[in-house]
């Protein structure tokens, strides 16, 4: 990037703005990673991501950018069987790339982009055809639109021998997100986004189902092969060597949601997302042709898509303005733009960003 920016003025929907004191947290010392001092970190790491992703199950941790445990999950996940993949955006057609990229038969069950799947619909497929494995992107980044993940839970659930594998890439840490109550089998997120952490960290959940499931998984692979990581991670260590300074900047940022609480966290971003609603009508109300691109009451708390037809131009004078948003994503890169109002960000600095964006589209 040519031009720094104040802090508080980085609203892309990932990699997401990073607290200096969590920046500054990965400049610890190097410790063995087959040691006590590893075994400590790792256990006080494994404390604070049990809330965030309200679980009591063990949270692996992998040295991957989240698409990795993406992969993981279909290799540990699927057998033979046949896959169902939920695509309504860019990165729920990853996964199900990603399925077919590992040699297994996916069935893409496509709705527009914007919206989302209705659970009575997903019902009527799975009494029709056996699933190995349902894939979906909670909260689609491209579009900001949400899954209703606990509905579409329970009607997985209803199926014993199919299992929900899901990205929650900017669910976890900003959409409140039940993995235990809902009965998730896999769930899985990465650090760059409402966790508000640098890059190179993915964060996974897996259930009872899904560690059966994975024991006899062929081909899953050593790196990604659950079974190993969760082994490890139950005695407080990495099967391979972890990035020891992220895990530091990992513990440090954990301890300040704690701080806040996890629901207060996804309270905040409840307030940013109608904060960003309203400017949207507001500037509608004005003669602006602007709305929320994703589907009503289906609207991510983490990142909000906005359709303009100058979008690129508003991207680009926010940018010499000393504002990063993002811009529009695959086929609707030149249709939307896209602001992150997810990790630390607060209400004053998002009216900041939209004093900005409104002075741009005047």
């Amino acid at each position: 990037m040519s031009q720094s920016l104040e802090p508080g003025h980085f609203f892309l929907p990932g990699p997401t703005e990073v607290h200096p004191d969590v920046l500054a947290a990965q400049t610890g010392p190097m410790i063995g990673h087959r040691g006590e001092a590893i075994q400590e970190l790792i256990s006080s790491i494994e404390d604070g991501l049990k809330p965030v992703f309200q679980t009591e199950a063990p949270v692996i941790v992998s040295t991957s950018s989240a698409t990795g445990l993406m992969e993981a999950a279909v290799r540990n996940g699927v057998h033979d069987g046949p896959v169902l993949s939920l695509v309504n955006g860019a990165f729920s057609e990853r996964f199900a790339d990603i399925g077919e990229m590992c040699g297994k038969d996916v069935e893409r069950w496509e709705v527009e982009w914007g919206t989302v799947h209705p659970p009575q619909q997903l019902a009527d497929r799975l009494s029709s055809r056996r699933y190995d494995a349902i894939t979906l992107s909670q909260s689609e980044t491209s579009t900001g639109a949400l899954q209703d993940l606990e509905e579409i839970a329970g009607v997985v659930g209803e199926h014993e021998d199919t299992l929900l594998l899901v990205d929650s890439v900017t669910g976890i840490g900003g959409v409140e997100t039940r993995t235990d109550d809902w009965g998730v089998d896999f769930i899985l997120t990465g650090s760059q986004k409402a966790l508000a952490l640098p890059p190179g960290l993915a964060f996974g959940v897996a259930g009872e189902a899904m560690m059966e499931r994975s024991r006899t998984a062929p081909g899953r692979g050593w790196y990604f092969d659950l079974d190993q990581l969760y082994e490890q991670v139950v005695e407080h260590q990495t099967p391979a060597t972890p990035a020891i300074s992220l895990l530091y900047a990992l513990d440090f940022q954990l301890r300040r949601i704690k701080a806040e609480t996890i629901e207060a966290r996804w309270k905040r971003h409840l307030e940013m997302q109608q904060r960003t609603f309203d400017w949207v009508i507001d500037m509608a109300d004005q003669g602006h042709d602007i709305e929320v691109f994703a589907q009503q009451d289906h609207r991510s708390p983490t990142v909000t898509c906005v359709a303009h037809g100058e979008s690129p131009r508003i991207e680009s004078e926010m940018f010499a303005r000393g504002w990063v948003i993002g811009g529009g994503y695959g086929k609707l890169r030149k249709s939307t733009f896209r602001i992150g109002h997810m990790g630390d960000h607060t209400l004053d600095e998002l009216e900041q960003l939209l004093e900005a964006l409104t002075q741009v589209l005047a």
